[in-house]
């Protein structure tokens, strides 16, 4: 696979399944079975599976016609689930003699597989142009088990265009970068870590559920380890670690400057994506105007400069990245001015939401000192426990006996509220920051009908 290939959505094909119309429901049960045709869009099944009580269960084909009275008879809701679902089909099938078809789509790495089994049936997969104006439905590449695990972040914010680039890779990196920063803490860190690696044997039972998710857990863990090791934060400041890079309370305001400029580097990297999210959507003409695209990252530029020319006193850097920021302003402005009906009215509107994208970049970029300000929040906690467990220390046996309880608590306390709050503002500078640029459109998902196929006798034993 190339490189091209691995950041892209899986590759669809517009098909027809065709089968002689007297072999419709065993070409149908085979691609039902195969799981990986979606068609587009109530028979007798429909009704007996009413008058059995089976309005929630999960459907199953018979891999022979059954007879539906048994079905019905021995209570197999499952089984007339199936039916019903396959009749649907067959109705909207399309008829032309003795053949029968029906239109949908199908990826295309699976499409041999199918024409060999269908074939084996007198039946065909036939792959059709696409139709004008329509895209095809987005189905992310599974990959591995970090891919696996990052795909929630995605979908929870919506369906990838499928002409668009797939961010899930970028966006777990991105979170797990984001939370580790606010939850600075080595011991904190490394805990989360066991909870991960617990999760990934399937401890606890009751969690098993949830564990393809370990490596997001693992990662978001060790960032936090690294982040509390340049903290020099080991369950507070307890000095057990060096303070390798600066100390949240110490000095609060190269933290405040470090998470703005993090967030400067993510929106860069959202604004490359952006851009050619935005050139495979639309073309050139909409990579270049579009507030997402190459107008939004000038904008983006030239603010960064500006703020570097004043930062290190250079009035060269500050009016390069003026004049930079004023371009981009223009091409959003010409950008907006095509989407209006023209005339002053237009003009106006334009200006409008110019400004507008001016005041939100600068507002996206302040956003991420919550980077910081979490993460001092978590230094103040572990700082906190800490002077607490110390008072009480040396107050006698009962002093060190009650200090090793709130050491215990607090560090409890504040890795419980920590974990909750840097999780939800990470995801949320993810959502309203980052995907905001790269999301314009959304896709619609790959939904291919798939029931389990099993063998069922025609009579009753």
């Amino acid at each position: 696979m190339s490189w091209r290939e691995a950041v892209l959505p899986v590759r669809m094909q517009r098909v027809a399944v065709l089968a002689p119309a007297d072999s419709l429901r065993e070409v149908l049960v085979r691609v039902a079975g195969a799981g990986v045709v979606q068609f587009e869009p109530g028979g007798e099944a429909e009704q007996r599976l009413h008058r059995a009580g089976g309005g929630e269960v999960a459907p199953k084909l018979a891999a022979q016609r059954p007879d539906l009275d048994l079905l019905e008879r021995t209570g197999r809701a499952d089984l007339l689930a199936g039916e019903a679902e396959l009749e649907g089909h067959s109705a909207i099938a399309v008829r032309r003699g003795s053949v029968a078809g029906l239109a949908g789509w199908c990826a295309r790495p699976d499409l041999p597989g199918l024409a060999e089994d269908l074939a084996a049936i007198g039946g065909a997969v036939v792959p059709l142009p696409a139709p004008r104006g329509v895209d095809p439905p987005t189905s992310l590449r599974a990959g591995g088990a970090v891919r696996r695990s990052f795909s929630g972040v995605v979908r929870t914010y919506g369906t990838v265009a499928y002409p668009d680039v797939d961010p899930t890779l970028p966006a777990g990196v991105a979170y797990v970068l984001m939370f580790g920063m606010m939850f600075g803490d080595l011991g904190h860190g490394l805990l989360l870590v066991l909870a991960g690696v617990l999760l990934a044997f399937g401890r606890p039972s009751r969690l098993a559920k949830w564990r393809h998710v370990w490596p997001f857990v693992t990662g978001a863990g060790a960032t936090g380890a690294v982040f509390g090791l340049l903290y020099g934060e080991f369950f507070g400041p307890t000095g057990v670690v060096p303070v390798l890079w600066l100390a949240p309370l110490a000095e609060p305001i190269r933290l405040l400057t470090s998470a703005v400029a993090v967030g400067a580097v993510l929106l860069a990297a959202a604004y490359a994506v952006a851009i050619v999210n935005r050139w495979r959507e639309g073309g050139p003409q909409l990579a270049v105007y579009a507030s997402s695209g190459i107008a939004g990252a000038a904008l983006l530029l030239g603010i960064g400069c500006v703020a570097g020319g004043l930062y290190l006193s250079s009035g060269v850097l500050a009016a390069v990245g003026g004049g930079v920021a004023v371009v981009g302003v223009l091409l959003a402005g010409a950008g907006y001015y095509a989407t209006t009906s023209g005339g002053a009215a237009g003009a106006l509107q334009s200006g409008v939401q110019a400004f507008d994208a001016v005041v939100r970049v600068g507002s996206n970029l302040v956003s991420f000192a919550r980077l910081a300000a979490f993460g001092l929040t978590h230094a103040a906690l572990g700082w906190l426990v800490w002077q607490g467990t110390t008072a009480l220390f040396g107050a006698g046996p009962l002093g060190v006996l009650a200090a090793i309880g709130l050491f215990a608590a607090g560090n409890a306390l504040a890795f419980a509220l920590e974990a909750l709050v840097a999780g939800i503002q990470a995801l949320r500078l993810e959502f309203y920051e980052l995907f905001s640029r790269v999301f314009a459109v959304e896709g619609r998902p790959f939904q291919p009908w798939h029931v389990p196929v099993v063998e069922f006798p025609e009579e009753e034993p």
